[in-house]
């Protein structure tokens, strides 16, 4: 079976259809997936998805591009839907310091504080880590040794130097779709040099559609492809693949044995 740890299944690009990309994963054996929030409202939409879909499990939190609205009623509100059934992490939370649509300082601000509220709250964070590498490394390594954060890395784009830096903290690496892409030599390296048991897999759907579908909008059966390059670059097999990568899904957001 495969775990896609992160999704975004609450977006309006599978309002049509949702509930045939949901049974598509289950054909190709995705027997559970993360949807993550960006803000409030997608982290409701996340919730009311894991209550409708028995694969479906919630992560809720600000992404970087909206720390603009991170006030402390946004906070108080990201706590308290923390504690619904089937929220199994704090997330997407990070620095974007590609984009910039909110303003680094706002950026931090909001990271720091929905790091609390998953150290409060005994969850995992969801990282969005983009073109800000060393801040965010320094941010997570500021945190209590004991009691402090643990998660995973969404997107993985940095070096292996960066990625073992992360697993020595206790984060696990994510490994999205463009591992396929021509260009991923840099992830490649990471993929093949880390320990297979620190390595989650995902989609982050509808976006970074692998090979052969790039181009077209991406959804969870779609993480087979990138679990399939992740065992051709490691020289074993996609079962193992499946095998450790959903064991560490289950490990990290607490996710049941799926049936």
């Amino acid at each position: 079976m495969f775990v896609d740890s992160h999704a975004h299944l609450d977006m309006e690009q599978f309002n049509l259809d949702r509930d045939e990309v949901i049974q598509r994963g289950l054909s190709a054996d995705v027997r559970q997936v993360v949807t993550v929030g960006i803000d409030i409202s997608s982290s409701l939409k996340a919730i009311s998805l894991s209550k409708n879909y028995p694969p479906v499990f919630a992560a809720v939190g600000i992404h970087p591009h909206n720390a603009h609205l991170c006030d402390r009623k946004t906070i108080k509100r990201i706590e308290s839907i923390s504690t619904e059934e089937k929220v199994v992490a704090i997330g997407e939370i990070g620095l974007d310091f590609y984009r910039n649509r909110a303003s680094r300082r706002n950026q931090r601000r909001c990271f720091k504080q929905q790091l609390e509220i998953a150290m409060r709250s005994n969850l995992p964070v969801v990282v969005h880590d983009r073109e800000a590498h060393e801040e965010v490394l320094e941010i997570l390594s500021s945190l209590p040794a004991t009691g402090g954060s643990r998660g995973v890395i969404h997107c993985f784009s940095g070096d292996i130097a960066l990625a073992e830096a992360f697993i020595e903290m206790g984060y696990f690496i994510s490994i999205p779709g463009t591992v396929t892409f021509a260009n991923a030599g840099l992830i490649h390296k990471v993929v093949a040099g880390i320990s297979l048991d620190a390595l989650l897999i995902e989609t982050d759907s509808p976006f970074l559609t692998p090979i052969p579908y790039r181009g077209r909008r991406n959804e969870p059966c779609r993480v087979v492809h990138t679990a399939q390059k992740i065992a051709d670059i490691r020289g074993i097999t996609l079962e193992e693949v499946a095998t450790q990568t959903s064991k560490n899904a289950r490990q990290l957001f607490g996710l049941p044995v799926a049936q």
